[in-house]
């Protein structure tokens, strides 16, 4: 059984992030070349995508959808029980390259592909949220 707790737990700290973000760069790529907006860009992101995982690898182990042999792997899961669909799946495996660049290797971050998130794909983070929301209903 999922543990109520934990979803909202989790959803709470994502959103968190996603508003820091839209907080400080207002939905404007430009403001990335600040170095201390993308700082705090790549910090809240980081952030919310960890907490995806984790809400994404709770569900997978509480629900006994199977054991991921990788982090990206808990999103495939999801989709599988259909969860989240193929789309979102694929957007959300995608955060988990770049969370996982952010953490080890923080200088190889290209300001393109950081205005690319903040413009096209924070809105991947509240989707997540929502389908969590829809199934669950925490």
């Amino acid at each position: 059984m999922v543990d109520r707790d934990i979803l909202l737990a989790k959803i709470a700290s994502i959103q968190k992030c996603l508003h820091r973000i839209r907080k400080v760069a207002s939905g404007a790529p430009e403001t990335l070349n600040d170095r201390g907006i993308e700082d705090i860009f790549v910090l809240n992101l980081q952030r919310a995508v960890q907490a995806a995982i984790d809400l994404a690898a709770h569900l997978v182990a509480d629900e006994k959808i199977g054991l991921p042999a990788s982090l990206k792997e808990n999103f495939t899961l999801l989709e599988s029980r259909q969860i989240i669909d193929a789309q979102l799946s694929k957007h959300l495996q995608s955060m988990v390259g770049f969370r996982n660049l952010a953490a080890y290797d923080h200088q190889q971050l290209d300001l393109t592909i950081l205005k690319s998130i903040l413009e096209h794909r924070l809105g991947d983070l509240d989707e997540f949220v929502q389908a969590v929301i829809r199934r669950y209903h925490p």
